[in-house]
């Protein structure tokens, strides 16, 4: 399962980091392009724990796309929403779409000795996207999540979003770290998963017959 995972978390940050790299660059801001960041190749995007944490857990991050609000057309501080949660959306667009090829796969190669490796691999991706998705939209620095919290809450909170920034990396050690992971997060998982997957065997059967 842990190598059908490495081309799961290639895909999956690839698309993750380009997404974000992609929306800020069409927000006005030059810098992702600058990096080498608006780029669906995974290598300049990888973060060492944060890829061995995803090739454990389906649980991780990748290499943060920079960018400087300043550039970023009308409200900065919207913008920087829209460039955060730019990429769990990917993860979770690109993790469907796998569940639609998967449904494929099982159907077209029923029986082939191909079959069971090539369902691994895609099991892997939609899981894997799933995890990504769901993960980086905890509301916790530096996860995506938490520049969507600074966009909705209002301005007087600002405080308290300031102290969870101070002690975001604490924060997300702790639940990297415990059970809460597990116990929040896999059964959203699930729960996506099985409509996904109902979503894709209603989308399919019109053309397959089941």
């Amino acid at each position: 399962m842990y190598i059908a995972n490495v081309p799961a978390l290639l895909i999956g940050f690839a698309f993750h980091e380009y997404a974000h790299a992609f929306v800020a660059d069409r927000l006005g801001d030059p810098t992702p392009r600058s990096q080498g960041r608006l780029s669906l190749n995974p290598f300049v995007h990888l973060d060492i724990f944060g890829s061995i944490m995803a090739l454990l857990f389906q649980f991780g991050w990748a290499k943060p796309v920079m960018t400087t609000p300043h550039y970023f057309k009308g409200n900065p501080i919207r913008g920087r929403m829209l460039v955060a949660i730019a990429g769990p959306l990917m993860n979770l667009v690109i993790a469907f779409i796998g569940m639609v090829i998967w449904i494929l796969v099982l159907h077209w190669f029923s029986g082939s000795t191909w079959s069971p490796i090539l369902s691994k691999i895609m099991m892997a991706i939609v899981l894997m996207n799933l995890g990504l998705g769901i993960f980086n939209l905890l509301p916790i620095p530096p996860l995506d999540g938490f520049s969507v919290l600074g966009w909705v809450l209002p301005a007087r909170f600002g405080n308290v979003l300031h102290i969870i920034e101070t002690y975001g990396m604490l924060i997300l050690m702790v639940i990297l770290f415990t059970d809460i992971l597990g116990r929040v997060l896999w059964p959203l998982v699930a729960g996506l998963y099985s409509l996904y997957q109902k979503g894709a065997i209603a989308l399919l059967s019109p053309f397959l017959g089941f």
